[in-house]
């Protein structure tokens, strides 16, 4: 499941990164009832992808801003408690990671689902039943 992280320059320390990724990694995982599942666990990915002062915009004009994207299964996020207590928990922990530097109106939560079928993990394809059986015996 990628995750990337999306901030301007200057706006997260560079030494809260990976802890960052870290806590947005968890608190999908938990939410999800899958902390600790083997199979998952190693597939979740994060990188912070950094953008130049300037070049990130929110009501047209030049902004600080943070973006969490994920993209997974369409399975993955699919009840509103879930998707209610993610978005409240990722923007506490970017908050918080900026030293509340950064407004929590400048914190966006995005969910891309993958279709089915096109889940790649070490090249082989999954469709959604495959990698929701695969999940279970993690």
């Amino acid at each position: 499941m990628p995750l990337t992280l999306i901030v301007s320059d200057g706006v997260l320390p560079e030494a809260n990164m990976p802890s960052t990724i870290q806590r947005l990694s968890e608190a999908f995982l938990r939410l999800h009832g899958l902390a600790g599942n083997k199979v998952l666990t190693p597939n979740v990915v994060g990188h912070v992808q950094v953008v130049p002062k300037g070049r990130t915009f929110s009501g047209l004009m030049p902004t600080d801003v943070a973006v969490v994207e994920w993209l997974t299964p369409s399975f993955a996020f699919t009840s509103s408690e879930i998707q209610k207590a993610y978005v409240r928990e990722a923007t506490d922990i970017v908050y918080e990671a900026c030293g509340g530097s950064l407004p929590r109106t400048n914190i966006w939560v995005n969910v891309k689902h993958a279709v089915d079928g096109t889940w790649g993990i070490s090249g082989v394809a999954y469709s959604n039943s495959e990698l929701g059986e695969a999940l279970s015996l993690g």
